[in-house]
């Protein structure tokens, strides 16, 4: 009776990492793009609506100013990728490493923790992804105006993403404890791609 149970709970695990691969393979086979941008702040101040430093007012004008001349620019936002899971079977990761690229620059890299599964056959979903970075720190090479211009303009008309943006994913399962991320990067830009 034991060996049968040992028997049991083996074929299950295998089925369930299998499931798991292929959750993740086709995962890999979905499409992703860089959909919206929301809640942009650069240096505390809403941004959302603003293309360059002429459209904001003096006071805001001021602070931006203010924050670069004490050493910091601080760029807040949330970056939205929609995926879509063009599968006859259900797509998932479990985890996600990020880099946030602004003109082939690096701006910064972070990690999603969170489980994503996608419905068969055309389903949906969209992945936000909390944005901190500090533009005067990564871009120290630009100037000031640069920079703040460079802030002020990741965002189109209806919050759409600048043609400027692009991410890079990499997905990965876990199977029990252990982690198995993808092997390579996704590169994820404002039109629906895949990896393939």
């Amino acid at each position: 009776m034991k060996k049968l149970f040992l028997l049991s709970l083996f074929i299950c695990i295998i089925f369930y990492s299998c499931q798991q691969i292929n959750q993740m393979s086709n995962f890999l086979k979905c499409e992703f793009r860089i959909g919206s941008v929301q809640n942009t702040h650069l240096a505390g101040i809403n941004v959302q609506e603003i293309r360059s430093i002429s459209d904001l007012n003096l006071i805001d004008a001021g602070r931006l100013t203010a924050a670069y001349a004490q050493g910091s620019l601080p760029l807040t936002m949330t970056l939205n990728i929609d995926a879509k899971n063009p599968n006859n079977n259900q797509a998932a990761m479990n985890r996600m490493e990020w880099i946030l690229m602004i003109e082939g620059k690096e701006l910064v890299t972070g990690v999603l923790n969170d489980k994503v599964s996608l419905s068969p056959n055309g389903g949906t979903s969209t992945i936000p992804l909390s944005i901190q970075a500090d533009l005067k720190k990564i871009m120290s090479n630009n100037s000031t105006q640069e920079n703040i211009n460079l802030g002020l303009g990741l965002i189109d008309n209806g919050n759409k993403p600048s043609k400027k943006l692009s991410l890079k994913i990499k997905p990965s399962i876990m199977i029990g404890n252990l982690n198995i991320p993808y092997p390579g990067y996704i590169t994820v830009g404002t039109n629906f791609g895949s990896a393939n």
